[in-house]
């Protein structure tokens, strides 16, 4: 969830107010470079707040940050299952992304000019009374700029030039799209209590979860994958402890969304990721972890939350210990790059180690809020570069020199470095490593930023 300062009067606090990111998507026809666009642009963004190497995975919804805004982008490539002609795009396309976003980017190819039925493309999204950006993508040198003047001809003033490829001309359309974007809504005054996203693949029990707990039929339930169309907030207490759950609707793999509601699922399921605190992944125990699952955890870690992994139905494989430990080590194998995510075998049916489900949660959440004193971390810093130094960079030596924490959900540390390219992507896992077995962190997703400073040298007096 992202917050605004409101604005104080005198002798009151600042008090600190929900707000809902816009959301902008990315469409296009096939092979103009929406993808391309996508990754630069949040791979640029995730430069600022995460930059978490060593995780390969396809990812279609990212927020993205840049000066003061944020947004959620979505590549619209990531709604269907594969590339299709124009009319296609526009029924699969457009008709559910551009209903539920903010801004769009209409993206076309600069080298072969404008094309047929882009015309149509272009009287559809003026209807929707959207704002529209028109990215004319592929223009990697001067002399590929001959197409771009055609393109005039659709009437929208809105027009950029770029290389997705380059990263060429994106800071003028970033700055653009912050112009026509609304202000960030705030969202109603939300209730107390650490909010719990509820997220996976349809029918592995998510809403039986919800329901166990609550001790009541609160939401439907029912054997056919689909039954939840939307994000449902729950209020609950546990020992004393107020959580917010968030049933929503299941996941499937791009190919298996079917036009129409189940698309607006997958975006709502996502919003409500982006304003939750933690976040549990359900898993089928028979079917481990799948494909699927992984782009649902890149989700969550993309968007920072802490992460708990359960994995249901275990009464139908613990009868059978060996198969049981294969399972779980399965699940937990592929998960790796999100070490810190707990996986907790669980039986919603018999309540098998449900106990266990709140106080991790609690942990999580409180570890993700944790801050940590300037001196302790510099201390901290420097016994774990001294005892393991990062290897040497063109000859040089990488120094660092101060290590800060400007945020908290998650914890987010600045490492100030002579040569922050110079740090392998081997040495920063283990920085972070470090810092979490140090700092007690065990289930917080940290983030490690490298900035550039330079060791003043002192002249003579």
């Amino acid at each position: 969830m992202l917050f605004n300062e409101k604005r104080k009067t005198k002798n009151e606090k600042p008090s600190l107010v929900p707000v809902e990111q816009p959301l902008v998507a990315i469409i296009g026809r096939a092979n103009v470079g929406k993808s391309t666009l996508f990754n630069r642009l949040t791979r640029s963004s995730q430069a600022l707040v995460a930059n978490i190497p060593g995780v390969t995975r396809d990812r279609h919804y990212a927020s993205l940050t840049w000066d003061d805004r944020a947004v959620l982008l979505v590549d619209t490539g990531g709604l269907v299952g594969g590339e299709e002609d124009l009319s296609g795009m526009v029924r699969q396309q457009a008709e559910i992304a551009v209903d539920e976003a903010d801004a769009v980017l209409l993206v076309v190819d600069g080298r072969q000019g404008p094309q047929a039925g882009d015309a149509e493309v272009v009287d559809y999204l003026r209807r929707t009374a959207k704002p529209v950006l028109l990215v004319v993508n592929k223009i990697d040198h001067p002399g590929q700029e001959v197409h771009v003047p055609e393109f005039y001809r659709f009437g929208l003033a809105n027009l950029y030039p770029v290389s997705a490829t380059h990263g060429l001309g994106l800071s003028g359309l970033l700055e653009a799209l912050g112009q026509v974007l609304p202000l960030p809504r705030e969202l109603p005054t939300p209730v107390p209590g650490i909010r719990v996203a509820i997220i996976g693949r349809p029918n592995v029990g998510k809403s039986s979860l919800i329901n166990h707990f609550l001790g009541e039929e609160r939401l439907l339930v029912s054997p056919l994958p689909g039954t939840t169309r939307d994000a449902i907030d729950t209020p609950f207490r546990w020992e004393g402890v107020d959580f917010v759950l968030v049933d929503t609707a299941g996941l499937r793999r791009p190919s298996h969304v079917e036009r129409g509601l189940e698309r607006q699922m997958v975006l709502k399921t996502i919003k409500a990721l982006a304003r939750a605190e933690v976040a549990v992944l359900m898993l089928d125990a028979a079917e481990g972890l799948t494909g699927q699952d992984l782009r649902i955890i890149g989700l969550i870690e993309d968007q920072g939350k802490g992460c708990l992994v359960l994995v249901n139905k275990w009464d139908l494989v613990r009868h059978d210990p060996k198969e049981a430990k294969t399972l779980l080590d399965k699940a937990t194998s592929g998960l790796e790059f999100m070490a810190y995510a707990p996986v907790l075998p669980v039986s919603v049916v018999t309540g098998y180690n449900l106990r266990r489900v709140f106080p991790l949660i609690a942990a999580m959440h409180t570890q993700s809020g944790a801050r940590v004193g300037t001196g302790e971390l510099n201390r901290l810093l420097k016994a774990i570069t001294e005892r393991t130094p990062p290897p040497r960079y063109r000859d040089r030596p990488v120094k660092f020199f101060y290590l800060t924490q400007p945020e908290i959900h998650p914890p987010t540390f600045v490492a100030f470095v002579n040569q922050p390219d110079g740090v392998p992507d081997h040495y920063r896992r283990f920085l972070v490593k470090q810092l979490r077995e140090k700092l007690g962190l065990s289930y917080a997703p940290l983030r490690l930023i490298l900035k550039s400073r330079q060791r003043r040298e002192r002249g003579p007096k």
